[in-house]
């Protein structure tokens, strides 16, 4: 069994951010259509940090009234 890589794969990383910088210089995008790929870019963000920090989630149910 081969062992997952951590954290987001580069070459979707490489297309959203190429995506975004197409869709905002686009004088002809709607605003639905940027928000939609800044939406994209700003979730990409989240998941990056999520996967680089070992104790995310870690503390999920402490504190819990039994």
């Amino acid at each position: 069994m081969s062992k997952k890589s951590k954290g987001v794969n580069a070459d979707l990383e490489k297309a959203i951010n190429e995506l975004l910088r197409q869709t905002m210089a686009d004088p002809e995008a709607s605003l639905t259509d940027k928000t939609k790929i800044l939406d994209r870019a700003l979730k990409l963000e989240m998941i990056k940090q999520k996967a680089s920090d070992d104790e995310w989630g870690s503390a999920f149910g402490e504190g819990e009234d039994e």
